[in-house]
């Protein structure tokens, strides 16, 4: 709904037309709503930062706001921003620099190609040279450049998930590079640290295992792969993830790059050439399974007997254009039913934890009637799901998180796909 109010008027206490009497607020004509009084300070601003010129395209169609996540759980959006820079708001001090997520689904409908994934990267760059960044982003830069993972873990607990495992993978860490492995896994941080990542990778272990894959994992010298930190304005950071994370890749050769986090996906793909100027082969770990399917399928004995729904985590899907992948999985799950959410594939909703959302929470609850994994968690229980299913590692906590606090615990579960393989394999 607008928020704009009308004060000037005028209208006839008599009025007749055509025999019709429309006397008093009937015949009420505003004056025109349009600005004719700019203050556009901040708009040149940022339009002037490099990356952010876009910003200064946007003709107000507003079908941007109709997809943003944000505006479904507050009030957001390209176009919305804009006006905002019209009228004089400073987005270099405004929290709403920090509510975007990069979900990209406002560029997939701009016909004037306004690109939020550049706009915001760049002006929140400035901030952060400025240092006046929020404090939950201060925080987790901080552990980043410590310790090589934004919860500031020590990175020798890396490898702790691994310890309990029959068939643990290859730690390259303690070998020398002069053999090859098939698979480099780079495991990720939510799934080396995190409980519940910790539960998917253990998984995933069991099922590269069972496929008879050679994989191996980086170790301790594994890092953030950088891409959020890269999209809250931390460049040089990443810049910094990107050189270390390369000289591991180069030292210990490997065939395939295989990775669990989306956003390390894109990070390598996209962003990390620009720096180190070596191309990967790089997959997500549903790209991997999918395409081992035939080996897959027979070792697939224990059915699943539930009702299953699948979230498109935004930087495997919209970023990187993989939709059918992790489908494939989820489909051949023996027993299971699948079914879509209303928002799927191209229009999938966000977890809200892109662009630096898994960290702005705070920030967010400011500005939001509920969290947009909040959202998304009351679409899956309306289809009648019993199982949301993932494979990002962000979103099984943020998930799990919001199943109890929109009270759907014993409703919904939440499970990465790598669990439900594992399962599924039970007794193999």
């Amino acid at each position: 709904m607008s928020e704009h109010k009308y004060e000037k008027f005028t209208e006839k206490e008599e009025a007749v037309v055509e025999g019709i009497d429309i006397s008093g607020i009937w015949n009420r004509m505003y004056e025109p709503r349009e600005l004719t009084e700019y203050d556009l300070t901040y708009m040149d601003k940022v339009t002037e930062t490099p990356g952010a010129e876009s910003m200064g395209w946007c003709y107000q169609c507003a079908k941007c706001v109709g997809v943003c996540p944000v505006d479904h759980v507050g009030s957001y959006g390209p176009r919305k921003l804009f006006r905002k820079l019209q009228t004089g708001t400073n987005l270099f001090e405004s929290d709403d620099l920090w509510l975007c997520t990069t979900c990209m689904n406002c560029l997939r409908v701009c016909p004037k190609e306004v690109d939020m994934m550049k706009i915001m990267p760049a002006v929140r760059e400035q901030v952060v040279l400025e240092g006046t960044l929020p404090g939950e982003l201060q925080e987790m830069l901080q552990n980043v450049s410590e310790y090589g993972n934004p919860m500031g873990e020590s990175p020798r607990k890396r490898v702790r998930w691994t310890k309990d495992l029959e068939q643990p993978p290859r730690d390259l860490s303690k070998e020398d590079g002069s053999e090859s492995v098939e698979v480099l896994w780079y495991v990720s941080d939510y799934y080396a640290y995190h409980g519940r990542g910790n539960d998917a990778a253990r998984a995933l272990t069991r099922v590269f295992n069972r496929l008879e894959v050679d994989f191996g994992i980086l170790g301790t010298l594994e890092k953030c792969d950088g891409d959020s930190q890269r999209l809250v304005g931390e460049t040089g950071l990443f810049e910094e993830l990107a050189q270390h994370n390369d000289e591991q890749f180069q030292k210990y050769k490997h065939g395939t790059l295989v990775v669990t986090d989306p956003h390390a996906f894109n990070a390598f793909k996209n962003h990390y050439p620009k720096v180190t100027g070596n191309e990967y082969r790089v997959v997500h770990y549903t790209q991997y399974l999918s395409n081992r399917l035939k080996e897959l399928k027979p070792l697939l004995v224990k059915p699943y007997e539930k009702k299953l729904t699948f979230h498109d985590p935004c930087y495997l899907g919209r970023h990187n254009g993989e939709y059918q992948a992790p489908r494939d999985l989820v489909v051949a799950i023996p027993g299971a039913e699948f079914m879509e959410m209303y928002r799927c594939r191209e229009q999938s909703y966000c977890c809200g934890g892109g662009g630096g959302g898994m960290w702005l929470d705070g920030v967010s609850a400011d500005h939001t009637r509920e969290r947009l994994s909040e959202n998304r968690v009351r679409e899956a229980v309306e289809i009648g799901a019993e199982v949301l299913v993932v494979c990002c590692p962000y979103e099984v906590s943020r998930f799990e998180d919001a199943v109890k606090s929109t009270d759907n615990e014993g409703k919904l579960e939440v499970r990465d796909i790598a669990e439900i393989l594992d399962y599924c394999m039970d007794g193999v």
